[in-house]
């Protein structure tokens, strides 16, 4: 097994989860099997509990772990799918061994941070490094593993010092490379960029006992040459082992940008492997430039309404974020992103502040498309609850996300039910019109891990259903659910009867999962979240068909009966109808089923338009 351990230096957010897929992206690329793993130096078990304020986003995976974001941006990137032991935190790992500690495991010995805390992180990232992620039982043959936080925090000190433990006494030299990413800021002032940070930072770094093989220089602009000579003079590399990663259009251009700086051949020689001749392995790279140059060339746009609770922090919905921007690349279509408070449709809001009230609702009703996601608390949700009314009464495509679900619900029953006190028992315990409920086996009084978790089963109940379709008239689809609330399915009978339609339903029958409405021109809403198996060279279906609605393509791709000819390539795609139909379905993600048996890095433009067929 060889390791790649990413640290991070001068500040935290620097970019250090893209560095690492994108490591990731360039040793697939090379034919090399890869998986990943976060650490977070927080005392938090898992990122459950967190306000989408404080860490961002819950990223969830198929076993059901809340984990940090960054392993989200590993999955997307790599095509992996990961466990919740890829992301470690200091509560597990000091629950870890306080477990141990109570069944007598230390025979006695007095518990410490050195040997026993530092033995059991080395253990950890050890067995989940061995762990399968490519959807075979093959095992990995490089673990990246990225440190959170910056070098020099208190909270890291363990990790740091097991690394360097492990990096000396239980692997060799040619099995592991240290990179690190740091920041070169280019004061406006002067325009000068400064190396003196990234220095401090290395210093730091070497003064318990790690020497990076690599340094990533962030910077806004590429560094200049002398810029790299004297960090390279400072920190004790080579001139080539310093890199300049730039602001970009994109971030598809990172793994790029990288790829032109040698690193696939510095870390072949590093960590003395072989490049292997995968026949699917050297399209990789071509397929990343070719998502790169398409990003860069979308001259026509689509705006989209996003109506949030948390839209201060553009992590709070990253995955959502990237589901849109995958699903409008497949479209060939800029992807403008309207962040809309709900609070600011609320009525109370026009008392309160006119101006952000008009703002809010002007910025909603000119939007192509609008998006409902997922949240917990009450603030917010008439405001969501307003913009789906909107959305329904005015034909404008919409797509309700876990939440945006139960808004969905809700709306409805009030305004077509009749019943106006309907609403969720989160909301409002005392409603006489329950419509939404919360699930008892999975509210056991504690907050962390009690959910409805991880990947489930929805099967279709009825073949006449456009989401169904842009499944690929798949009979089921497994999807990632993060919920503790559903509608209630003793009213079901009185919402079909009067349109909305539940199409997608859990194994038991019990669990409505997929709801659309008759007569519109999309109007989908999902109980599970959809965001977390996007891909950008496999967007996700339901987030594909708003897009497609939003851009009035969908009537012109349904009546090409959702197929394409094997012919078509997806770099063909350019201004004609047909190309950008060709361009839709090549990409798109026929079943979430954990069946498929390949990545869609690892498949080639004639397999995808076979299987799409």
């Amino acid at each position: 097994m060889k390791y790649i351990l990413v640290t991070g230096g001068v500040i935290s957010g620097i970019g250090k989860g893209v560095i690492a897929s994108s490591l990731g992206v360039i040793l697939k690329s090379c034919g090399i099997r890869v998986t990943s793993i976060k650490i977070d130096p927080y005392i938090n078990i898992d990122a459950g509990t967190f306000s989408p304020y404080e860490h961002g986003e819950v990223f969830v995976l198929d076993d059901g772990g809340e984990v940090d974001l960054d392993l989200g941006n590993y999955e997307r990137f790599m095509d992996i799918k990961l466990h919740r032991d890829n992301n470690i935190t200091t509560g597990k790992i000091y629950q870890h061994v306080i477990n141990r500690e109570r069944r007598g495991d230390y025979l006695g010995k007095t518990v410490q941070v050195v040997p026993h805390i530092t033995d059991a992180i080395q253990e950890w990232v050890e067995r989940v490094a061995k762990i399968p992620v490519d959807g075979d039982n093959t095992q990995p043959e490089v673990c990246i593993v990225e440190l959170g936080g910056t070098i020099g925090d208190i909270e890291g000190m363990p990790f740091i010092e097991a690394f360097r433990q492990f990096f000396q006494f239980r692997v060799k030299r040619e099995d592991y490379c240290l990179v690190h990413v740091s920041l070169v800021p280019q004061p406006q002032a002067t325009g000068e960029q400064k190396s003196k940070p990234t220095q401090s930072s290395v210093r730091e770094l070497r003064g318990l006992g790690l020497s990076p093989d690599l340094i990533v220089c962030r910077c806004q602009n590429p560094v200049d040459d002398s810029v790299k000579a004297k960090i390279s003079l400072f920190c004790h590399v080579e001139p080539g082992q310093v890199l300049s990663i730039h602001d970009v259009s994109s971030i598809y251009r990172v793994p790029l940008l990288l790829q032109e700086q040698g690193v696939s051949l510095y870390l072949i020689d590093r960590l003395k492997m072989a490049k292997l001749s995968s026949p699917h392995a050297g399209n990789i790279m071509f397929k990343w430039r070719d998502l790169a140059d398409r990003y860069d060339r979308m001259l026509k746009e689509v705006t989209i309404a996003l109506v949030g609770k948390y839209t201060r922090l553009e992590d709070a919905y990253a995955s959502v974020i990237k589901a849109l921007k995958h699903s409008s690349l497949s479209v060939s279509h800029r992807l403008n992103l309207r962040y809309i408070e709900a609070t600011h449709l609320e009525a109370d809001m026009l008392k309160e502040s006119p101006s952000k009230y008009h703002e809010a609702w002007h910025q909603l009703v000119s939007s192509d498309g609008i998006l409902v996601p997922g949240g917990f608390g009450v603030r917010g949700t008439e405001g969501k609850i307003l913009a789906t009314n909107w959305a329904r009464t005015k034909n404008v495509p919409f797509l309700g996300v876990c939440l945006g679900l139960q808004c969905a619900a809700i709306e409805f029953a009030r305004s077509e039910l009749g019943w106006t006190d309907a609403h969720s028992t989160e909301l409002d315990p005392q409603t006489k019109h329950p419509v939404v409920i919360d699930m008892p086996e999975h509210n056991t009084g504690q907050m962390g891990a009690t959910m409805r978790l991880g990947k489930r089963k929805t099967l279709f109940k009825t073949e006449n259903s456009i989401i169904k379709r842009l499944y690929g008239n798949v009979q089921f689809v497994e999807e990632r659910h993060r919920h503790r609330y559903e509608v209630n399915p003793k009213y079901i009978k009185d919402f079909e009867d009067r349109g909305m339609k539940f199409v997608g339903r859990s194994e038991d029958g019990q669990r409505m999962e997929i709801l659309e409405l008759e007569n519109h021109r999309y109007f989908v809403a999902v109980q599970y979240h959809p965001e977390y198996i996007s891909r950008p060279m496999k967007p996700s279906p339901p987030y594909l068909g708003l897009l497609l609605a939003s851009c009035g393509k969908l009537s012109s791709y349904a009546a090409r009966g959702y197929r394409l000819s094997p012919h078509l390539s997806y770099s063909e795609g350019n201004n004609s109808e047909d190309e950008e139909i060709a361009s839709i379905v090549q990409n798109l993600q026929v079943s979430s089923s954990s069946s498929s048996s390949k990545s869609s890095l690892e498949s080639s433009p004639k397999a995808q338009a076979e299987g799409a067929n």
